[in-house]
Formats: C-alpha cells, sequence, structure tokens
C-alpha cells in the first residue's frame, strides 16, 4: 500500500488548493458578489469539463504521465499567480489550477484502483476519501492562516510547493502503470456504459454524499448562527472529522466482507437524511452537532464504498474515463446541493431546505439498494 500514498496526498492537494483559496476570496477581492460567485465557480467549472477528457487520456497512454503532468501544471499555475503580483490574475490562476486538478484527480483515483488489489479497494479507497477530506477541513484554516502571514502570495506559492512536492514523491514512489488494450469505444457504447447501474448507482450516491457535505459546509453555520461563530465552526469541523475518521473503518469493513457495498451506501445517505432531518425539526444546539455528526459519518460510509463499487464494475482499461465521470457527478452534487436547499429556503424556510435534501438523500438511497457490481459489456 505504500504506493498508493503519494495518490491520497495528491487528492489531498486538489482539495486544500479548492477549499483554502475559496475561504479567503471575498476579502481578497472586494468586488461583486457576483463577480466573486464567478471566481467561486471557475475552479469546479473547469473540473466539471474537463475531468473526463483527462480521464479517458489516461486511460489512453497510462494514468501515471496524467498524474505527474497534472500536478506539475498545477504548480506553474500557482506559480503564475504570484509572477504576475496582480490581483486580477487570481481567475486566470484558478482556471489552470481546476485544469490541472482535472487531470490529477481522476488519474490519482484510478491508480488507486490499479495499484491496490481488489481486495483492499475499500481500504484503499477509505484512505483516499480521508486525505481529500482533511484538505477540505485543513484548508479553510491553514489558508487563512497563509493569508496572514503574507496574502494571497504566499498562499499560492505553499500550493506550487505542495504540488511540485507531492509530483516528485510520486515519481519516485508511484510505478509505471502501462495502459491496457482496449478494445474501440463509439459515443454509444459510451452511453450504454455511463448509463449502467453499474455506473449509475454508486456515482448517484456519491453524488448526494457531497451534495450533503457542501450543503453542512455552506449553511449548517447559518442554521446555528444565534450560538456564534466558533459554535458554527466546531459543527462543521464535527461533520467533517466525523467524515475523514469514519472512510477507512468502512473500507476495511468492506474489505474483510463485512459491509456490502449497497448496504453502506444506502445506510450512509439514510444516516445524512436522519441528519438533515433531526437539524430541521429539533430545536438546539445539542441537536445540530448530533445531526453534524449523522451527516459526515453517513457520507463518510459512502464515499469509499461508492469508488470501490465502481472500480468493480468498470473494466479496468476504462478506469480513468469512469472515474473522471463519477467526478463530474461529484462536482455536480457539490454545486447542486446548496442550489437546491437555497432554492427551497426562498421559498419556505431554511428548515424546510434542509428537509428538501433529507429527501433527495432517501430518494437516491432507496436507488442503491439493487447490486452494482456486475460490468457493464
Amino acid at each position: 500500500m505504500r504506493t498508493v500514498l503519494p495518490l491520497y496526498a495528491a487528492g489531498f492537494v486538489t482539495a486544500f488548493g479548492a477549499h483554502s483559496i475559496a475561504a479567503g476570496l471575498g476579502g481578497y477581492t472586494h468586488t461583486s458578489l457576483l463577480t466573486l460567485g464567478l471566481l467561486l465557480a471557475v475552479y469546479d467549472g473547469a473540473e466539471i469539463v474537463l475531468k473526463p477528457v483527462f480521464g479517458s487520456l489516461a486511460d489512453r497512454i497510462g494514468p501515471r504521465p496524467v498524474l505527474l503532468g497534472g500536478l506539475l501544471a498545477f504548480a506553474v499555475a500557482s506559480a503564475a499567480f504570484v509572477l504576475a503580483g496582480n490581483a486580477g490574475a487570481v481567475g486566470v490562476a484558478r482556471l489552470g489550477q481546476g485544469a490541472a486538478a482535472a487531470a490529477f484527480s481522476p488519474a490519482a483515483s484510478a491508480l488507486v484502483a490499479r495499484l491496490a488489489p481488489s481486495v483492499a479497494h475499500g481500504r484503499a479507497f477509505g484512505g483516499y476519501g480521508a486525505w481529500k477530506g482533511l484538505g477540505y477541513t485543513l484548508g479553510p484554516l491553514l489558508g487563512g492562516v497563509l493569508i496572514a502571514l503574507g496574502g494571497f502570495g504566499l498562499l499560492f506559492t505553499a500550493l506550487g510547493v505542495l504540488a511540485v512536492a507531492v509530483a516528485g514523491w510520486a515519481l519516485l514512489v508511484v510505478p509505471a502503470v502501462p495502459p491496457l488494450p482496449r478494445a474501440r469505444q463509439t459515443l454509444l457504447d459510451l452511453g450504454r456504459r455511463l448509463a449502467h447501474p453499474g455506473f449509475l448507482r454508486p456515482t448517484a450516491a456519491l453524488a448526494a454524499a457531497t451534495a450533503a457535505l457542501a450543503v453542512g459546509v455552506g449553511f449548517l453555520p447559518v442554521h446555528v448562527a444565534g450560538s456564534g461563530p466558533v459554535v458554527a465552526g466546531v459543527a462543521v469541523s464535527a461533520m467533517a472529522a466525523a467524515a475523514a475518521l469514519v472512510q477507512p473503518v468502512a473500507g476495511r469493513a468492506r474489505d474483510a466482507g463485512r459491509l456490502r457495498d449497497t448496504t453502506g451506501m444506502t445506510t450512509g445517505l439514510l444516516l445524512a437524511a436522519a441528519g438533515y432531518t433531526a437539524a430541521a425539526t429539533v430545536p438546539g444546539l445539542p441537536a445540530a452537532l448530533v445531526a453534524a455528526v449523522l451527516i459526515g459519518v453517513g457520507t463518510g460510509l459512502v464515499t469509499p464504498l461508492g469508488f470501490a463499487a465502481l472500480a468493480a464494475a468498470t473494466p479496468p482499461e476504462r478506469l480513468g474515463q469512469t472515474m473522471g465521470s463519477a467526478e463530474v457527478g461529484r462536482e455536480l452534487g457539490d454545486a447542486g446541493g446548496p442550489l437546491l436547499v437555497g432554492g427551497i429556503a426562498v421559498l419556505t424556510t431554511l428548515s424546510g431546505g434542509l428537509l428538501g435534501l433529507a429527501a433527495v438523500l432517501v430518494l437516491t438511497a432507496a436507488t442503491t439498494r439493487r447490486p452494482t457490481a456486475d460490468r457493464p459489456a
């Protein structure tokens, strides 16, 4: 498993890079909310468009070159902002970082699936998800410290150095994984594969879990705003910590045969739904903290099992394409969850929005109950 550790670090880079910058953009740009929204969206937008492209490239030439190239491109985009010395360049730098992350993120997950034996996929993806969760958790905190010490220039410098360090580590430790022979694939063949239940069910579960996390980060602080910012931060941190801690445990249980993919994903989504139901209907701070932990545990169950199910249902020669496409589903959940809750909250209340998300989580859980390991032809 030593060979997958740099891949975990690559997952940390994309998560840390996304949240460390995003958390400080409001105070940095001093522009309109529309401009801020565009700056926040450009990173994820690049990932949504380019992840399937780079995932297919990883299948064609091998995932290791795409991983290394993406990490180095991330470092170049970060260094370009520092060298430009222009606050207006932050949008271009974010676009470059997002495009680079779109390359090395699906390549890293494909390598995790290729390098880890199939009987250890749960543990491997549990570790990968935990490191990404750590990046999401530490991003706003460490990013804020770096900005306070040396501005955005220091933060982008740190991100560039981190990406180069991880690329060097991967170059030394991650073995070359040659591309596998592939049958010619038409657009119709691709459509059939992506419409297969073995892809759709775990991807839907991953998207719903990501939506639950995104709503927790954005709306739980609002829900407990009367308790002060420190308590709000504790609630979000409890959710993120629970998600990070549960993922390796869930992965090991899956590999040991104690937890089926479908059972774990269904249970995780229902736990997250229960968390949001509790937050919306039970007043008081204790209920909000319990809800945060339930959401974290639920999403922590879904993530490693979802990726392991995808790996089990995908021909090895198509892993990059599948992981890239599944990551798009997660990005859509990341954006769609807050939009759903916000839209319902405008028409009703925030509690109504949280209950709406809980209903979506329950409906998604119902679609994951059938076996997903059957592989599309």
